[in-house]
């Protein structure tokens, strides 16, 4: 009786260690010019706004070290916490309005609408256009005799505020700004998250008879919490960094109620050259941002993943 032979694997070889080599230098090679671009361009800056913050300068002298007094001094300036409360006022008044419409109109155009590729272009118009000139267009329109706003309400016979001059209406009125411009981009994004989710979920639905709003709450907005995620996360950000509209149309009055942090670090660094506590401003405003971005990554951690291969 005769065995067949054992046939032992033979080992896996790799590259030979000069095309190894070769094969790293070029992917370093053609990485080079995107790590140059990330680390002149954001690491060098954040880098350098950390060191300034510890000293006083004005852009011309030299710097004097002065070590955490930018930061003692901030905490008890109330325009700085003006501005705080400021910039969260406008995050409140845009975010919830932005998103509420953005996920209205992308259900919308997800019922394949006659002309809904048309509409989808107008919708994402106006986040094309510059800020500074729809700060022009719209502080026109907001002007408080011949402005296209208060002409259309008089014509119901209502008399409309100063909208910019008034500290109730300035800040309102910079929002809904806000929210007419990036309203349709946003819905890209939903709709996006809306196409994603599979026609047989919703068959399935019907089938066990469930209605229009359980369809709503247990399957669509489960299933679109990753899109609503990256939204949530990119317009709040962008909605503290606030600065071209309220620098165009209001310059942070009147008395102060527009006066963003965005702005207010602007006018320190460039307006009165204090470079030093404008970096401190700075980091106040990078700490915020990380913590109201966390509490919504915490927020969304515990969220639905569902698997459809």
């Amino acid at each position: 009786m005769t065995t067949a032979p054992v046939r032992t694997a033979s080992p896996v070889v790799g590259p030979p260690p000069r095309r190894r080599l070769r094969q790293t230098l070029e992917a370093y090679a053609l990485l080079t010019p995107s790590l140059l671009g990330f680390v002149l361009f954001l690491v060098a800056p954040i880098i350098g706004v950390v060191v300034i913050s510890f000293f006083d300068w004005n852009l011309m002298g030299s710097p004097r070290f002065v070590g955490l007094a930018n930061y003692r001094e901030m905490t008890g300036d109330s325009e700085v916490w003006r501005s705080v409360r400021n910039t969260l006022y406008y995050v409140a008044l845009n975010i919830p309005a932005q998103t509420v419409l953005a996920l209205l109109l992308a259900l919308a155009m997800n019922r394949g609408l006659r002309g809904g590729k048309v509409l989808r272009v107008l919708f994402v118009l106006p986040w094309m256009a510059m800020p500074v000139a729809l700060g022009i267009i719209w502080s026109w329109a907001f002007d408080p005799e011949h402005g296209a706003v208060n002409q259309f309400l008089s014509l119901l016979g209502v008399s409309g505020p100063e909208w910019l001059s008034s500290t109730t209406w300035a800040m309102p009125v910079l929002a809904s700004i806000n929210v007419w411009q990036y309203t349709g981009y946003t819905m890209l994004f939903l709709l996006a998250g809306l196409q994603a989710i599979p026609e047989s979920l919703y068959e399935a639905a019907d089938i066990d008879g469930v209605t229009g709003l359980q369809r709503f709450f247990r399957i669509t907005l489960p299933l679109l919490r990753p899109s609503m995620l990256f939204v949530l996360v990119t317009n709040v950000i962008g909605s503290f960094q606030m600065f071209d509209t309220v620098y165009v149309m209001t310059q942070g009055g009147p008395n102060g109620s527009t006066d963003t942090m965005n702005f207010h670090i602007y006018q320190q660094a460039f307006q009165l050259f204090r470079t030093g506590y404008a970096s401190a401003l700075a980091m106040l405003l990078f700490a915020l941002i990380l913590l109201v971005t966390a509490v919504q990554f915490l927020y969304f951690r515990k969220r639905t993943v569902y698997d459809f291969s």
